[in-house]
């Protein structure tokens, strides 16, 4: 693997935000395009904007990396998810920036620029799915279709002030898109509102078999919300104490007596070792140019030894099956995030970016639907609350937040 040490990202923010083309840097390199759906249909004239890690027919889907696109053609047909929202009546208007292969959670793209974050311009916009979350946000377009193994939906929705959806694995195809970690892997969605969420799910989950209806049972994960900061504590204050009157019964548990850390940590050897299972051939082959953060992090994922991958598998089952019998008939309640969005161009701390993969690594670790609503923070960062369901739940969970929010 060979890397660059000048960054153009500083200088590229703000050309690309100030571009009429590519408003607030949230769109790929040769992204913007019009393709318009069916006439009628249930998402009739929504706009809609794709991450560069998905098929667009007839467009090359550049991964975040400009050596990915060099050595790719043009996508044959477009990926399922995408021809769901064009049958659906949804018209495409680009495909959106992504960090280099989805791997990493900050949106700061080493080649391409970060997009510019509507709610806090000098802080980052969270990634990967960095560009459907600022045009979602930002209201370039209605729905940021995205993609999320470890957060990567979840967490650029909380850092932009926008909804976003992880559904449960494998309830929304994955085919025709660039995998990361295929265990974890899930086409998500982001939105600004609640309503536009539920609508989204309604089509994209069309295919998948549902398990059962709205939960009246909260639980509150003490060990969860022990890893937020005050910024969030306090942001999601008022939010909690409202969703606790939306429920039922409310009561609170312990998730991880191991500790989350641990939870992370197993999370963290699978998406490795998978991680190069996908792509190390081609970088082995090509020797890409990565931002120094990815390249590292691919070198990393080089080392994993299928052993430790096999022994973490184990412990991951189990905790898929604890999270399955908790959630029954509960809809679990953890912060989406542990911290705020950091300052554009300073280094996240590493204890920072462990305890919100803590947090993120729950509903992926047992492929569970995860919805993340916004709420501000007293320093005006924006925050989330995240409700976690039984696995099926999916659009049950989608209504419900809805009707909250109508």
């Amino acid at each position: 693997m060979t890397q660059t040490n000048t960054d153009p990202a500083a200088a590229g923010n703000q050309s690309a935000a100030l571009d009429p083309a590519n408003p607030r840097g949230a769109f790929a390199p040769e992204g913007r395009f019009d393709l318009s759906g069916a006439a009628q249909g249930p998402l009739a004239r929504l706009r809609v904007g794709v991450k560069d890690m998905i098929d667009v027919q007839d467009r090359i889907t550049g991964a975040g990396n400009p050596d990915w696109r060099a050595t790719h053609g043009p996508a044959r047909q477009h990926a399922p998810v995408v021809r769901q929202l064009l049958d659906a009546g949804a018209d495409l208007i680009g495909k959106t920036l992504t960090d280099e292969l989805a791997y990493s959670l900050n949106g700061e793209n080493f080649h391409y620029g970060t997009p510019v974050n509507p709610v806090t311009p000098d802080r980052i916009p969270g990634g990967s799915s960095c560009g459907s979350a600022v045009a979602a946000a930002s209201g370039l377009c209605d729905i940021g279709l995205g993609t999320d193994t470890a957060g990567s939906i979840r967490l650029p929705a909380t850092f932009c002030g926008a909804w976003g959806f992880r559904p449960t694995h494998g309830a929304v195809s994955s085919e025709g898109v660039v995998p990361l970690a295929p265990s974890y892997d899930v086409v998500g969605w982001i939105t600004r509102d609640a309503a536009t969420l539920a609508r989204a799910g309604q089509v994209l989950l069309s295919g998948a078999p549902a398990q059962g209806g709205p939960s009246g049972r909260l639980l509150i994960a003490d060990d969860a919300w022990s890893l937020a900061s005050e910024d969030v504590r306090q942001g999601l204050a008022a939010p909690l104490e409202t969703m606790m009157t939306r429920f039922g019964s409310v009561e609170h548990a312990e998730l991880a007596p191991e500790g989350l850390l641990a939870w992370q940590q197993i999370f963290r050897l699978i998406q490795g070792r998978e991680v190069w299972a996908a792509h190390g051939e081609w970088i082995t082959q090509n020797a890409p140019r990565f931002g120094p953060d990815i390249g590292e992090r691919f070198k990393w994922a080089s080392t994993i030894a299928a052993g430790d991958a096999d022994d973490a598998a184990i412990q991951r089952r189990r905790i898929a099956a604890q999270l399955d019998e908790l959630l029954q008939d509960a809809v679990l309640c953890i912060p989406t995030v542990s911290f705020v969005a950091p300052l554009k161009g300073a280094t996240t701390a590493a204890e920072d970016r462990t305890r919100a993969l803590c947090l993120l690594c729950i509903a992926s670790l047992a492929g569970l639907p995860q919805l993340t609503l916004p709420a501000m923070a007293g320093n005006q960062c924006a925050v989330g609350l995240s409700l976690l369901a039984a696995r099926g739940r999916d659009q049950a969970l989608l209504d419900q937040a809805a009707s909250w929010a109508s």
